[in-house]
């Protein structure tokens, strides 16, 4: 596949948005009641409405509260602001005698990489990235920046995007919908070439903002990655504004879970749907039942005394009836109430639960006590870590792996680092240390001390099984020690020839001969 025509990028492009098309009264449902202020299903970005009042229809903010707390728990157990969330190690093609050399090297390139993550805005980004994620689907574009911010992470609204799979089900082309004035069209795009159309709206209308469509596809020919703006003027024509090689993708697209044959990812908010729905609709009816029951609903008989016509009871209202009990009844009685708040409550209560357990929002024991243990936070983090299950590893392939690949490729291309090795798990890989991943770890770290301490019970023959360097290395690397924290091989051996010579020299002590009419060995002179 060479380069696109416009039409064929533009039939593509449709293709896929006619496939995004199937998920909009899902997705519609799931942002309207649990990320209500990010949704643009609802017309806001089609309209041009922009800040209109949202969330008008939730009665209820269990879901969206859940999925804030969604978003920053994921945060702080994987990516926690302005912490050390990965490490870079040598991978199994190093040999022994370079292992060291390769640990030192990429303890400066993680520095490096941490250091300049803090100036950037990935810590913001990343929170926006988990709240779409908690939904389905999240994306983000990573850029070289400018010389205040050398990186840009740009988080990107599902609804803006259209996605192609590859081949092993992977997210590869990336369609996007972009509205902007003619005026930054060049701003954005320098090297923009603006058709007949587009040159008119610059010059009629410049600051009235237009719709644009970039994409970012895969040559399989070419193995080579194509950009592309176009504009599709009134005549549904498309016209192609840029078109550009890029050296990688920029995007990072990650879903929670997903079923095979499907792009678009289904998250913890769609499991948790119906009870949202059902909770929403129990909240709304409480709330007029209350308003019932706090102002009241009447009848009123039309005898000639009372005219409904003309009454007013504020607040409330009359129902015109033929009579009210007896021969006539009362001219005016409050009509019954129904209802029973009680039981209501108790549904109530059962579905909040229902949508913190399924939205992984079930600390265990409340998280706004004080003092809390180191012990209690780690066994947060591995029941956080059980209840994730596979989205775990997902998380770490669709979002850690690719990011800290991209972010060092740019890292290389502006001078910042020279990372001659590839960073493929075999001569570098990708290590997570986050709370969520150690949390992980510590059950191996247990299970390995555990035989260590029976292995001691054992005496020297069980001790001989056991290799006290590696052990020693394996926990550290699981517990996420930094390189510069412990010794090399070359200090370790000098460590034990100093041991070795300690030990010979006291041997040779003990075994001088002793002369009866002097002092005994050691004593001072």
């Amino acid at each position: 596949m060479a380069a696109l025509t416009p039409t064929q990028l533009h039939k593509r492009a449709s293709a896929a948005w006619n496939r995004k098309e199937e998920w909009r009264v899902l997705y519609e449902t799931a942002y309207e009641y649990a990320l209500p202020q990010r949704n643009l299903y609802d017309g806001s970005w089609d309209s041009g409405t922009r800040g209109k009042s949202k969330g008008n229809n939730v009665f209820d903010s269990t879901a969206v509260h859940a999925t804030q707390r969604f978003a920053n728990r994921m945060q702080s157990g994987l990516f926690p602001p302005d912490k050390k969330w990965m490490d870079l190690q040598p991978g199994t093609d190093i040999p022994d005698d370079r292992m060291d050399e390769v640990r030192q090297a990429l303890q400066v390139y993680n520095k490096r990489f941490f250091a300049l993550l803090r100036q950037t805005n990935f810590d913001l980004a990343m929170g926006e990235f988990l709240m779409d994620l908690c939904v389905g689907t999240a994306a983000m574009m990573v850029q070289p920046g400018d010389s205040q911010n050398k990186i840009r992470f740009t988080p990107i609204p599902s609804f803006l995007l259209a996605l192609e799979e590859g081949p092993d089900g992977e997210v590869q082309n990336v369609y996007r919908k972009i509205k902007t004035p003619p005026e930054n069209i060049k701003r954005t795009w320098p090297d923009a070439q603006l058709n007949e159309a587009l040159e008119k709206l610059l010059e009629d209308k410049p600051t009235e903002p237009i719709n644009l469509q970039e994409g970012t596809v895969y040559d399989i020919v070419d193995q080579q990655w194509r950009y592309y703006v176009w504009h599709k003027a009134a005549n549904d024509e498309a016209d192609i504004i840029v078109e550009r090689k890029l050296k990688r993708s920029p995007w990072i697209v990650s879903r929670f879970m997903k079923i095979a044959g499907e792009v678009m990812g289904r998250g913890p908010v769609i499991s948790a749907l119906p009870d949202i729905k059902t909770l929403n609709k129990t909240l709304e009816l409480l709330l007029k039942n209350a308003s019932i029951n706090i102002a009241g609903v009447y009848t009123a008989i039309d005898d000639g005394v009372l005219n409904p016509q003309t009454i007013r009871i504020v607040p409330g209202a009359i129902i015109p009836v033929s009579r009210n009990g007896g021969p006539q009844g009362p001219s005016l009685q409050p009509l019954i109430r129904s209802g029973d708040l009680q039981l209501s409550q108790v549904v109530i209560q059962d579905l909040r639960m229902n949508i913190k357990k399924i939205m992984l929002d079930d600390s265990l024991p409340p998280d706004n006590m004080s003092a809390r243990s180191a012990t209690e936070i780690v066994e947060r983090m591995r029941e956080l870590a059980t209840n994730l299950g596979s989205a775990f590893g997902r998380l770490i392939t669709e979002t850690m792996v690719p990011l800290v690949r991209l972010v060092l490729d740019i890292m290389s291309d502006e001078g910042l680092i020279d990372l001659p090795l590839k960073v493929d798990g075999l001569e570098v890989q990708i290590v997570p240390v986050s709370p969520l991943a150690q949390a992980q770890n510590l059950d191996e770290v247990q299970n390995v001390l555990q035989w260590l301490g029976i292995a001691t019970q054992l005496g020297p023959m069980g001790m001989q099984t056991a290799d006290m360097e590696a052990i020693s290395d394996w926990v550290a690397n699981q517990l996420g020690v930094p390189i510069d924290l412990r010794t090399t091989q070359d200090e370790r051996q000098a460590a034990q020839e100093m041991a070795a010579q300690y030990m010979q020299n006291q041997v040779q002590q003990q075994q001088m001969p002793v002369d009866p009419g002097g002092p005994p060995p050691g004593a001072p002179v």
